[in-house]
């Protein structure tokens, strides 16, 4: 099988690189520049037209989305357990969380990072202290379901929605209110770094902050 993962450091490409080491799936790895805005290169948006990251091609198939690309990296490697069987209770709750991630999270870092897109200059303030609002209440939540049903958000063990989670919440780390203040989400954050994949991928990568 023939896998190429293109991404950029620190971007929603590294909850991806960070499946393909943990599921031992050889891959090449192109790291575009932004700086240089290599992701709007013609070559890349012809692979890519939303200009963005993570672009994963398997055996030709180009795939993008970071949590639809994790979700399809689990099911093709079931005996990793990272996905619950389809049409079991727990598969309804895996999809809860995996949503969650990217209709809950994802869309109010974005209004964090870039006030000025939903609001216009003159209100990135008021969006972005909004955006605060939202990221602090999902974080809430979670925090709150992991205190009572983890350590994990399935239970027990471990799932995809677990390492999404974790790069989520290292995007927090340099705001008013990081993940790690809430005690459970600490809890959860701790042992996903302590996974060895965790840190080949941020070797790999070359990245040194949250650890």
């Amino acid at each position: 099988m023939s896998v190429v993962l293109y991404g950029s450091q620190s971007t929603a490409s590294l909850v991806v690189h960070w499946l393909l080491i943990e599921l031992g799936i050889a891959h090449e790895l192109h790291q575009l520049d932004f700086e240089r805005r290599e992701q709007k290169s013609p070559d890349y948006l012809a692979l890519n037209p939303a200009g963005r990251v993570p672009t994963l091609l398997i055996d030709g198939q180009v795939l993008t989305e970071s949590a639809a690309i994790a979700m399809h990296l689990a099911d093709l490697h079931p005996q990793a357990g990272l996905a619950p069987a389809p049409g079991t209770p727990a598969r309804g709750d895996y999809y809860r969380w995996m949503c969650f991630c990217v209709y809950t999270l994802m869309p109010a870092y974005r209004g964090w990072f870039y006030p000025q897109e939903p609001a216009g200059p003159a209100f990135a303030d008021a969006a972005r202290e909004q955006a605060r609002q939202q990221l602090e209440a999902a974080w809430q939540q979670l925090d709150a379901h992991l205190a009572g049903k983890g350590p994990y958000v399935l239970g027990a063990q471990p799932c995809t929605a677990d390492f999404m989670l974790t790069m989520l919440m290292r995007w927090s780390r340099n705001m008013p209110r990081p993940t790690d203040s809430w005690p459970a989400l600490a809890a959860h954050a701790a042992r996903m770094k302590a996974r060895p994949a965790f840190a080949e991928v941020y070797r790999r990568e070359g990245i040194s902050d949250w650890r």
